[in-house]
């Protein structure tokens, strides 16, 4: 079957629920009836203590059998301990034939193969992979494909019914005694909660996991403790230098800041740069450093944007303090200036994931954007962008909210380089579709820019910009001058992972690589 964006798709995957084909990013509407899914009733009693001794006794505790799904969250990045010590314990037990459903895996995941080579853990739903885990997962074929999901498509998922999680296991860096959580205060704090958020209200059973454990109450509260079923102290849950590691990059790279000035030139010039503006920038290099060449303009010009959404970084935090951001709302803390900024500005909001990302609610913030600048690791000539794998086909990347943010924004705009060492990055047709080019409008390399000729509004207003103006044609055609067509890869037919688009179609699918 040939979907929407393209792609030949089996008409049945092996391990996979029914293949649904992309058809378009707004055509796949909830089905008319559906309701949302919600946890287990559950009640606790004046008196009733929650608190346990060890993650092995609240292993015991949660019911955690053969053949359940568990999830864990990212928020502290490449400076976690909590998913890899509980899969540890949870494999000390016997217990196989799980699910792994975290809202990413990081580098420091890598530590997992083991379990899922013993049996312990047997799929994985996710939006990202990298690293080792990454390759193992690519070129070892499954019981069941791994699933990746945008943020939005995650958290879709989730209150739809299609992905349950029996036991959620939280990383707290502050947790009271009764189970408020909040991510700002703690040795280990990460600021926003918001993919945590999620799955503390979806899980049958939730464990906080703490090595700030206080009297309770706790102020401010981001997880409520009707939420919580258990409490374990730890002696550390992670790093909160590790947060600001992995997709997110400051940059003094000469390239990196050359795009970073013609993205921020086509947000001047495009059309909805005025006053009370929305926009998002990714944590990619080119795509932080556009926030500084923004700002210069928003100065000069005199406009401020009424709001920030996504991961937010350092930077947006100084143009709220100075007054050109209204307010900012933030699903992952990037930094430690962000971590500071949430705790004390109450114009930096925390907020949860579906409020972010959920193409099926009554209204996610991606809608309200104007622009978008985000990362690639390459794009085609029908404007689709991969994040998700590299030259080999390999799963190295995540979709996070690049498929939603750029389905709701007015102007999305992709940074990538013309070529990375001698590869080219402009092609005729990308390894993965992460994002679909129907919702992508602008493309902005190192050698000229490139809009979406659906777009015929932006290319005469940037028109009279002074930007290099090319047609994808001629940057692809640049990019094989220079670096020479890449041969294609050479892949099987069997299919190790499923790319969802955030309606939960299939957007495309990723096949072992013969290497």
């Amino acid at each position: 079957m040939i979907n929407a964006a393209g792609r030949e798709i089996p008409a049945s995957i092996q391990g996979y629920q029914e293949v649904k084909n992309y058809r378009g990013p707004f055509v796949t509407q909830p089905p008319a009836g559906a309701r949302k899914v919600g946890p287990k009733l559950k009640a606790v009693y004046p008196g009733e203590n929650k608190l346990l001794t060890s993650i092995d006794e609240a292993i015991e505790a949660s019911g955690l059998k053969d053949g359940m799904t568990i999830s864990f969250h990212h928020h502290f990045r490449n400076g976690d301990y909590v998913m890899n010590t509980v899969i540890a314990a949870i494999a000390r037990k016997g217990i196989k034939g799980l699910t792994l459903a975290p809202s990413s895996f990081l580098d420091t995941n890598d530590e997992l193969i083991p379990y899922f080579q013993q049996g312990v853990l047997i799929a994985a739903e996710t939006s990202g992979l990298r690293n080792k885990l990454g390759q193992f997962l690519t070129t070892n074929k499954l019981t069941k494909p791994t699933i990746i999901r945008s943020h939005g498509g995650r958290v879709r998922a989730l209150e739809s019914g299609e992905l349950r999680i029996d036991v959620a296991f939280i990383g707290a860096p502050t947790c009271d005694t009764y189970g408020n959580i909040n991510g700002v205060h703690g040795a280990a704090a990460c600021g926003s909660m918001g993919y945590a958020t999620v799955d503390s209200r979806m899980a049958d059973t939730v464990v906080a996991i703490t090595d700030n454990l206080v009297d309770h109450p706790i102020c401010p509260v981001s997880i409520p403790q009707y939420q919580v079923d258990y409490i374990v102290k730890v002696d550390c849950i992670g790093d909160p230098k590790g947060i600001s590691t992995g997709a997110l990059r400051v940059t003094s790279n000469p390239r990196d800041l050359h795009m970073a000035k013609l993205a921020a030139r086509v947000i001047e010039y495009a059309g909805y740069f005025k006053e009370g503006f929305g926009m998002q920038l990714g944590a990619g290099a080119a795509t932080v450093a556009a926030g500084k060449y923004l700002r210069d303009a928003m100065i000069r010009d005199k406009v401020a944007a009424s709001f920030a959404i996504g991961g937010i970084v350092g930077p947006f935090c100084d143009l709220l303090d100075e007054g050109l951001i209204g307010t900012l709302f933030d699903v992952q803390s990037f930094d430690a200036r962000t971590i500071q900024s949430l705790r004390d500005n109450p114009r930096h909001q925390e907020y949860d994931c579906t409020f972010y990302a959920n193409p099926w609610n009554k209204g996610p913030m991606v809608n309200k954007l104007d622009y978008v600048v985000l990362g690639a690791t390459e794009v085609d000539t029908n404007f689709n962008v991969n994040v998700m794998t590299d030259s080999n086909g390999i799963m190295m990347g995540a979709l996070g909210g690049h498929p939603d943010a750029s389905a709701g924004a007015k102007c999305t705009i992709i940074c990538a380089p013309l070529l990375r060492g001698r590869l080219p990055m402009v092609t005729d047709a990308v390894q993965t579709i992460s994002t679909p080019g129907e919702t992508v409008d602008v493309i902005v390399t190192d050698r000229g820019v490139a809009v979406n000729p659906k777009r015929q509004d932006l290319i005469e207003n940037l028109k009279g910009s002074g930007l290099p103006l090319m047609t994808v044609e001629e940057l692809r055609d640049t990019a094989y001058e220079l670096g020479g067509k890449p041969a294609p890869l050479k892949m099987s037919d069997e299919v190790v992972a499923v790319v969802e688009y955030r309606d939960g179609t299939v957007l495309d699918v990723i096949r072992r690589p013969i290497l």
